[in-house]
């Protein structure tokens, strides 16, 4: 399995008008690997993650995918060449049905029977719904058809937001083994959690925000003695 990096935010800062929200962040993700970017709510967590995604233009520093700089570079087009985003808040279409919300992954030129194979093959739950509105789905049904929809583009780089956001643990915990899998297969995940300690089971490396700023970093073991600490001081 190759070890390249696939995602680098080098310095990047970024803002909503003239309030700074990310100050100098550096992160680099290879494939195979799973980083976990922690901390409190308002830290700029998000806004890192949007950034990485082409959703944000950072204000200054540089974005890479596979060592080539893609400042600029729409989030469509950054999604054809394998870098796709789960957003907070589940990330589907309420009104749409359960086929039509997997249906979306095809403006990256895959067709609708392997989106749909690819997606109940992961979560048949989901088959069994599939001519049913999301938006009366469960939450923890909501968050697999937004993560199945990402599946069946065969990402390169995953950026996960909040996967565990109003969910039973349990629902938790069975996200995060399929995430696991993929990391095992190659792919690079970026991600971001309020909650520290679902996601560091699986993690390789753990980058800690307060105020904007990376202000620990290390392997989970390191990182999680100091989480409180860390999250409270800055």
């Amino acid at each position: 399995m190759s070890t390249a990096t696939a995602l680098e935010l080098h310095n990047v800062h970024a803002s909503y008008g003239r309030v700074d929200v990310v100050h100098g962040v550096d992160l680099a993700v290879r494939r195979g690997e799973l980083v976990a970017l922690l901390g409190p709510n308002g830290a700029g967590k998000s806004t890192t993650l949007k950034v990485a995604a082409g959703l944000h233009s950072p204000r200054q520093g540089v974005v890479r995918v596979a060592e080539r700089q893609v400042n600029g570079v729409s989030p469509r087009a950054l999604a054809r060449v394998g870098v796709c985003m789960v957003p907070e808040g589940h990330g589907v279409f309420p009104n749409l049905t359960v086929s039509e919300n997997l249906w979306l992954a095809t403006h990256t030129g895959v067709d609708r029977q392997r989106v749909e194979n690819v997606a109940f093959e992961y979560f048949p739950r989901l088959a069994s719904r599939r001519h049913q509105l999301a938006g009366t789905l469960s939450g923890g049904e909501q968050q697999m058809l937004a993560l199945a929809r990402v599946l069946a583009v065969d990402p390169v780089v995953l950026l996960i937001d909040e996967l565990s956001m109003g969910l039973a643990p349990k629902i938790v915990e069975t996200l995060y083994e399929l995430v696991a899998r993929l990391v095992a297969a190659g792919v690079a995940v970026l991600a971001v959690e309020q909650f520290a300690r679902a996601v560091l089971p699986i993690a390789n490396w753990v980058a800690v925000m307060v105020n904007g700023r990376v202000t620990a970093a290390g392997r989970p073991h390191e990182i999680e003695a100091q989480i409180a600490d860390l999250y409270i001081g800055g």
